[in-house]
């Protein structure tokens, strides 16, 4: 069978390392599970190239230059491979055959809508924590943030076999709801915020809308109960519906309070002190977290009996697992570093493996408009919300440029940018791609020309076969992305792939002009042209972004 993919290309270059080592006596487990074959920059220097040689030269005890000769010329003899030659120090440069690389885009459209899905993570069942803002106020640019990578992430992981849980921590108990809470009753009377409480307008519009459910609320024998209980509900009801407009919804809403309502808060404590986990230190139980690698113990239990926030997440630790879950991964805010270690260290604690709790770690977004810094301070009330960065650039592009970026750094968006319609804005730039496919698509249609039954080694234009290998990169790009967490790999892939595409359109004309009859390879061209609209449209489902028809 030919080599097209990448993939299988390097199952070839690694069965090939494999059996020659093999016919000269050489162990053949020096040859890695993992080849890396990988596009050169330089499309002189051949299709893919490897470095294999050289990775097990020293432990096959032979030269890397010679072994890289030996596999060139077993690789020479694969179906598909149109050459392979040496190359410096024992890189093995490879050319593919035109029909080859062609049945990348037949596998394309053979598997639609299915195409880049793996099984890398088939069986494992993941629960996918994020967002989780404490429901005081609408969600900022951080929670923004995570909204958009956590739902694409959770695509990702899908679409590599996961049993994927999304789940909202809704923290429904501790100091800052009872602020909430105060500030709701302020204004509500018509009293300045307290001193530590939320400013803002939507506080007004809360206590307004609570006053209107519960007209007699400030009469009530507890005022705070009432507004506790409407306003959080509110709030969080306001929340849901910000994040199903930006394409992100959960499947479980966990409510924090719950915890301590149940007694599993209790229990998880009392598991850990029986265990010898907790100690007891002025007045004070303590998890011995730094055992599990923390850089200082926590207290679980304060010296007034209350627990402490840990608390309550060892306890949800302990109920995720209970539900089944084998991988529980936190999308937290860049002030959280901290709770790496200790969850991990709650996790061994409670007798589990600290590999079973994934935390990521989202850093600062940041909004500029007319090259000047929009400043946030949530506590003088000029929040910067989800609601204000879909206004100013809508929600496709709102989420493709919170995505595009590894969570690790820090975001700048502008925004006069990501409002434009050209392409100097990414997302633009990426759907304009489909769009323009899609309208070939129409006109191929009026003209009559189809993509059935086309001959594919065909397509021998560099620009086909630079376009033929983007795609083909989909499937490794889509499962890097899911190992790794990292869901803007996808992103970058899109404009990597509609650069291809661009490039290929205006050196390789696809339908016929005039009275030019269609012929094969119009047919060839517009089946490549299906391919790279199917790839687009299935990493732009991945991210949550629409893949538009017309625009």
């Amino acid at each position: 069978m030919a080599v097209v993919t990448p993939a299988a290309l390097a199952d070839a270059v690694r069965a090939a390392a494999v059996r020659v080592l093999g016919d000269r006596g050489v162990d053949p487990d020096v040859v890695p599970r993992a080849v890396t074959v990988e596009r050169p920059r330089n499309p002189e220097h051949g299709d893919y190239a490897t470095n294999i040689a050289m990775q097990v030269a020293k432990k096959a005890g032979v030269a890397p230059r010679d072994l890289a000769g030996w596999l060139a010329e077993a690789l020479a003899d694969e179906a598909g491979v149109a050459s392979a030659e040496t190359a410096g120090p024992g890189f093995i440069n490879i050319r593919l055959a035109a029909d080859a690389q062609g049945a990348i885009a037949a596998q394309v459209l053979a598997a639609g809508a299915d195409y880049g899905r793996g099984d890398a993570m088939a069986g494992r069942r993941v629960n996918l924590e994020f967002v989780s803002a404490n429901p005081t106020g609408p969600l900022h640019l951080g929670g923004t943030r995570w909204a958009a990578v956590g739902d694409a992430l959770g695509r990702v992981l899908a679409f590599q076999g996961a049993d994927v849980t999304r789940e909202y921590y809704f923290n429904d108990a501790g100091a800052q709801i009872d602020r909430f809470v105060r500030s709701l009753l302020a204004a509500a009377r018509g009293e300045p915020t307290p001193e530590d409480g939320y400013a803002g307008a939507y506080i007004g519009d809360i206590a307004a809308a609570v006053l209107r459910a519960e007209p007699n609320a400030l009469a009530a024998d507890d005022p705070a109960e009432v507004f506790r209980r409407v306003g959080v509900g509110m709030m969080f009801e306001q929340i849901k519906a910000s994040l199903h407009a930006f394409k992100t919804d959960f499947d479980v809403y966990f409510h924090e309070d719950s915890l301590h309502a149940s007694g599993a808060v209790a229990e998880a404590v009392e598991k850990l002190k029986a265990s010898g986990a907790l100690y007891l230190e002025d007045d004070a139980w303590w998890l011995r977290s730094t055992e599990y690698g923390d850089d200082k113990d926590r207290v679980v239990i304060k010296s007034d009996g209350e627990p402490a926030y840990i608390a309550g997440d060892i306890a949800y630790f302990q109920d995720k697992r209970a539900r089944g879950f084998d991988l529980c991964l936190y999308l937290l805010g860049a002030d959280h570093h901290g709770y790496v270690a200790r969850l991990k260290a709650a996790a061994a604690a409670l007798g589990d493996s600290p590999d079973t709790v994934e935390v990521l770690i989202g850093q600062l977004v940041n909004l500029v408009s007319a090259g000047k810094p929009l400043r946030m301070s949530k506590r003088a009330g000029t929040v910067i919300t989800m609601e204000d960065l879909v206004d100013a650039v809508g929600v496709d592009a709102a989420r493709y440029a919170l995505i595009r970026s590894s969570v690790d750094s820090t975001v700048d968006i502008d925004l006069d940018l990501w409002a434009k319609r050209s392409s100097d804005n990414p997302v633009y730039y990426v759907q304009y791609a489909h769009a323009r496919l899609a309208s070939l698509m129409r006109n191929a249609d009026d003209l009559g020309v189809t993509a059935d039954a086309v001959d594919l080694g065909l397509l021998t234009h560099e620009r086909e076969g630079d376009l033929i290998r983007t795609i083909g990169e989909f499937p490794r790009v889509v499962a890097t992305a899911a190992e790794l967490r990292e869901p803007h790999r996808v992103a970058r892939y899109l404009e990597e792939l509609a650069g291809a595409y661009h490039k290929f359109y205006d050196s390789c004309r696809v339908l016929p002009q005039g009275d030019e009859d269609p012929g094969p390879l119009h047919a060839a061209r517009l089946a490549l042209c299906a391919a790279a609209r199917q790839v687009l449209a299935n990493g732009l489902g991945l991210l949550g972004v629409a893949a538009p028809e017309r625009m």
